[in-house]
């Protein structure tokens, strides 16, 4: 990879993330008819605005926390609250997202959990919640001994970028599948690639490209918290032989 700085590649990537939540948001107020709380289409449009905004864009600014240069340093405490509390604000945002798609498919007698983009959804969000709790209480809860942080930590960033993965492919295959719905009776085929398929196919790039680049980030080591002070930052360094 290129020895780019890291916080202009943030601000690269907070642009980019601000571009997928404006994109899906114009593409449900402009081309589907706006937002309500009826049951009605206008329900099901806050899924895929708080699915991206939560899973994607949400997410991966927690993700990202500790490859910010002020965290590599001093106490860790606080990093880890803000870290845990953008995951938690994600989770919010995903369970109203299911709660707006399960109370339009309700009101309008759909089925739900039948296509293989609700299993993928679903299983991301309940696979979300456990790297939630196990990690708030592996490094936030003050009785958690050092050994199962040390053993667990590996384990919750593997799957830290898993989901990420998930989350990006849940919502690109809910746009493909929400087209395949709606541009048909009256309205152009997906097939004719009509302007509103241009747009939200934009909009499945954009997400995807933010997913690749947070990837890349986690994975870069040179933008790595360095491991150093661990456990934790917080303990105070040995005084020299003498003192």
């Amino acid at each position: 990879m290129l020895d780019l700085p890291f916080l202009p590649f943030c601000l690269l990537l907070g642009g980019l993330g601000f571009m997928c939540v404006a994109f899906v948001t114009s593409w449900c107020q402009y081309w589907r008819g706006g937002f309500a709380l009826d049951g009605s289409t206008r329900t099901f449009n806050w899924h895929p605005v708080l699915m991206v905004t939560g899973l994607v864009v949400l997410y991966g600014a927690a993700a990202l926390i500790y490859r910010l240069p002020p965290t590599w340093s001093g106490p860790k405490l606080p990093w880890k609250v803000l870290h845990g509390a953008l995951a938690l604000a994600a989770f919010i945002l995903a369970v109203l997202g299911l709660a707006a798609v399960f109370r339009f498919h309700n009101e309008n007698r759909t089925p739900n959990m039948y296509s293989l983009h609700s299993w993928l959804g679903l299983a991301t969000v309940l696979l979300f919640s456990c790297q939630w709790l196990a990690g708030f209480s592996a490094f936030l809860l003050p009785w958690a001994p050092a050994w199962l942080r040390a053993l667990y930590k590996p384990i919750h960033v593997f799957f830290g970028s898993t989901i990420l993965l998930l989350s990006v492919a849940s919502c690109v295959s809910g746009i493909n599948e929400k087209l395949f719905f709606s541009l048909k009776n009256g309205t152009t085929d997906y097939k004719h690639l009509p302007p509103e398929a241009v747009y939200a196919n934009t909009l499945g790039l954009l997400i995807v490209l933010f997913g690749v680049l947070v990837l890349a980030a986690l994975a870069r080591p040179s933008w790595k918290r360095p491991d150093a002070d661990s456990p934790d930052s917080r303990q105070v360094p040995a005084l020299p032989r003498g003192h």
